[in-house]
């Protein structure tokens, strides 16, 4: 029996690991980076070391670190989530070279499966359906080039190594080919040290369906059901669903007995994901498979009723699964909702800084939150941008997309943007309701995802105003009628979307400001809303989302602004690296013409040229750190009238 586990790995899936591990009475072994160092993971574990600095490459990457620490801490195993070193075969040969169990397959499993190329020759052999394409060694840009064109268009690049969306590009035409090959093997490359690639043909609408398989020592295999993970932008998951609505029993089976036939293939052993393409037709492909863990788990886990992670425990210490096929039932329906720190208004940009509040909705056995993450913490721009994972479960599909909408609503957060009233929209999306599900139903319905959240202004202005008011009356800019016995008023100026209102509140009548909630009273209805209250602004969170509204000086009718900013300082999106510059100095440029790469939490931003003009000056280096805001390089616009 293993009775110590040291997780490489941090933020939600390190204390996920945590709590299953404490309840089978393991010791719990953190790690952490200088950015963790207070950490929630830290905090649950029994005892947690010291990794290296923020980076990833120098820290959470750092095998050889990591299986150090193991040996000195005296761990019998390591578990390493998701991401980082899960499914690099050097580390897992290395801790077995030490008599330290890896909770995950073995080596061969790991490498055959690494590889995307050499994945689709295996699963040929297996007799598993493929999407045609092309998986070959050679990778010379001519050769991939002239297979695409006889493949035909769109298609799919894909890097051979990783997942997650990372190095993949749709092409949609013979003359693009090559610009998106060299991006997909750059951040193949940069993500997983290999810039091979492979390609296959695209299919126009298609869902993304993955099965759950789990494969002990002792012979046995199963399939845990199925999920939906078709509610994708740029290839990474939003919303998952177990079980995938609309199959039939017939092919849900059939997908089931495909995916453990493909696992048993290479032989594997624990937890393990088999991914699919479903076309409209019935017809479904193997894409991937993913040899770990998957962010997406727990809702296998709460239709199904196990725990994926102990099972990893057991079998890793070689024990037999506690279920076979025909004792696993799935029951009722869940989602997973991924909260991530990035604004989807500013296209998806990630989001650092502090979180300054933070109000969660109250969980049970049907609501399941999965955070790394306190008020106060800080999310820095050094790992991937998710928050937490939200789970709900429900009877059927229709009341957990209801709970879903709702424990979103409930989830309070200020200090950093986030994704949450974007997935409050796709949540109550029509076709999403209605299981129209395909890989691009947020592309298609991106203009209505993307708006703004539609709200009541004068509600919205009226509970701000409810809030401010409990401000010391000397910073507004006039209070009325303190005679006794004589209705106090309090007037001042606020802003909202950009827009001056000037308010006169009563907060003796209107309404009632408790620590979290404000209650606005009209003669016809009493409206609720959460707030945060920071400086001189507030965060209302209203039954349509969240709203901010700022407090104006008494004077502000007294100046206007008159500091435009310059038009040619091209400045960083985000915190992050700099790792590609493609101008120079004196260089001319058109707009739109991309200029520098900058890296933030795994992906990659362009920043293109707002206008025609002429390079003037670089202030980064290629590999720099940059902050968000800070001035990239300068551009002086080209005047055209002066052409």
């Amino acid at each position: 029996m293993l009775k110590s586990v040291l997780i490489a790995n941090r933020g939600e899936i390190a204390c996920r690991v945590i709590l299953s591990a404490k309840a089978m009475g393991m010791r719990t072994i953190a790690v952490y980076s200088d950015a963790d160092a207070d950490a929630l993971h830290v905090k649950q574990a029994d005892e947690a070391w010291y990794l290296g600095p923020a980076p990833a490459a120098e820290s959470y990457l750092r095998a050889d670190k990591i299986l150090a620490i193991a040996l000195e801490a005296k761990a019998d195993c390591v578990h390493p989530g998701y991401g980082f070193l899960s499914e690099n075969a050097e580390f897992v040969a290395a801790c077995q070279a030490q008599n330290i169990v890896f909770i995950g397959p073995d080596v061969p499993a790991i490498e055959q499966m690494g590889s995307k190329s050499a994945a689709k020759i295996i699963m040929t052999a297996a007799n598993i359906p493929l999407v045609p394409g092309y998986h070959g060694a050679d990778q010379d840009d001519a050769l991939l080039q002239r297979e695409a064109d006889q493949m035909g268009y769109p298609l799919l690049i894909k890097a051979v190594a990783g997942g997650g969306g990372k190095g993949m590009r749709v092409v949609d035409a013979s003359g693009d080919f090559l610009t998106h090959l060299a991006g997909a093997r750059r951040e193949g490359l940069a993500s997983f040290g290999n810039s091979d690639v492979l390609i296959e043909k695209y299919l126009v609408a298609p869902r993304h369906v993955e099965v759950q398989v789990f494969c002990d020592r002792h012979g046995n295999g199963v399939y845990l059901g199925d999920r939906d993970c078709s509610a994708q932008r740029r290839h990474q998951k939003v919303i998952e669903e177990a079980p995938a609505p609309g199959l039939s029993d017939d092919l849900r089976k059939l997908m089931g007995t495909t995916a453990v036939q493909a696992a048993q293939a290479i032989d594997y052993v624990g937890a393990g994901t088999v991914e699919f393409l479903l076309d409209s037709d019935g017809s479904y492909y193997f894409m991937e498979m993913n040899t770990r863990l998957q962010v997406e788990h727990p809702v296998t886990e709460m239709v199904t009723g196990v725990d994926l992670v102990a099972w990893q425990l057991k079998v890793a210490a070689g024990q037999p699964m506690p279920l076979l096929q025909a004792q696993i039932k799935l029951q009722g329906h869940a989602f997973e909702a991924r909260i991530y720190a990035e604004d989807p208004l500013q296209d998806f940009q990630p989001s650092t800084g502090t979180i300054n509040h933070l109000r969660q909705p109250p969980t049970d056995q049907h609501i399941r939150i999965d955070t790394g993450v306190l008020e106060s913490d800080a999310i820095s721009p050094f790992y991937d941008p998710m928050i937490a994972k939200l789970i709900v479960w429900a009877e059927d599909r229709t009341q957990a997309l209801a709970k879903l909408d709702l424990a979103l609503q409930q989830y309070h957060l200020q200090g950093i943007a986030t994704n949450i009233d974007f997935l409050r929209r796709l949540a109550t999306l029509d076709d999403f309701a209605q299981a129209k599900l395909h890989t691009g139903i947020i592309e298609q319905h991106q203009e209505l995802l993307l708006s703004p959240s539609p709200q009541d202004q004068h509600q919205v202005l009226a509970m701000a105003g409810l809030v401010l008011a409990q401000t010391p009356q000397q910073q507004f800019s006039q209070l009325t009628a303190m005679r006794l016995n004589q209705t106090q008023q309090i007037t001042f100026n606020v802003n909202y979307l950009g827009e001056d209102h000037r308010l006169c509140i009563d907060p003796t009548t209107a309404g009632t400001v408790t620590q979290d909630q404000v209650l606005l009273q009209t003669p016809q209805q009493q409206v609720k809303a959460g707030y945060y209250r920071h400086g001189d602004c507030v965060t209302l969170f209203t039954h349509n989302g969240r709203a901010e509204v700022s407090l104006l000086s008494p004077s502000v009718d007294d100046y206007s602004i008159s500091n435009e900013a310059d038009s040619g300082s091209i400045c960083a999106p985000m915190n992050g690296s700099l790792i590609a510059c493609m101008v120079s100095a004196g260089q001319v440029v058109a707009a739109g013409d991309a200029l520098m790469l900058v890296e933030a939490m795994k992906m990659e931003h362009t920043i293109t040229a707002p206008t025609d003009g002429t390079v003037d000056e670089i202030y980064f280096n290629v590999g720099d750190l940059v902050s968000a805001d800070v001035q990239l390089l300068h551009l002086q616009p080209i005047n055209v009238e002066e052409q």
